[in-house]
């Protein structure tokens, strides 16, 4: 069994993760700025923020994977891309790192164009953009940390929950759709996803999307 701490584990991606980690046996360790009133039953909680990277590392001593899961909106804009790259410099060499990204960087089809590229939301555009320069962070990365990034579908969110089917599809770099071009999955399944990668890694310093 892994330790794993969520960075963000009280949001809508993270505080599924830590479910999903707690409900296989590893410890879960939620690491937010504020203590949540609604806990998972086994589940360790912190304060700590990605603003403070020496202060988050001696929080983070001696877990297995770190998940990032800090969308960087409102006043993370900005934050994310520089203080990710600075706590994947500190954190010890052994700590795997996976990052929760948006749907934006993934490709609408083999070999591209991008979804961001492709109509996409201007609104939208400056949180994915910054989530695309930490996927090209750890891509450029030359120390050979083990990481995965992960693309969620484009309708993944806490304004379309959905429910937990227990299956979902990997797309490799192409954003992931059903039969009627719609992309989706829910909060449940997205984290399945997010553990059968820590527990049997098919994505060693790679980034893949899920869907259904």
């Amino acid at each position: 069994m892994a330790r794993i701490a969520v960075i963000g584990g009280t949001g809508y991606a993270g505080s599924h993760i830590v479910a999903e980690a707690v409900s296989r046996g590893h410890t879960a360790v939620s690491v937010a700025r504020k203590l949540p009133a609604d806990r998972v039953d086994g589940a360790t909680y912190i304060e700590g923020t990605l603003l403070d990277v020496p202060a988050l590392v001696e929080q983070l001593d001696g877990v297995d994977v770190v998940v990032l899961a800090v969308a960087p909106r409102g006043d993370m804009q900005g934050q994310v891309r520089p203080n990710t790259a600075l706590l994947v410099t500190a954190l010890p060499e052994n700590v795997r790192v996976g990052v929760v990204g948006g749907a934006g960087g993934s490709l609408v089809a083999p070999g591209g164009p991008r979804l961001i590229d492709s109509g996409f939301p201007e609104e939208f555009k400056d949180e994915a953009l910054e989530a695309i320069g930490v996927l090209e962070d750890l891509q450029a990365d030359a120390t050979g940390r083990d990481w995965f990034f992960i693309h969620p579908a484009g309708g993944f969110g806490s304004f379309n929950p959905g429910e937990r089917t227990g299956s979902y599809r990997d797309g490799g770099d192409v954003l992931v759709t059903d039969e009627n071009g719609d992309s989706f999955i829910s909060g449940p399944d997205f984290a399945i996803a997010v553990l059968d990668e820590i527990e049997n890694p098919r994505h060693v310093r790679e980034r893949f999307t899920v869907g259904y």
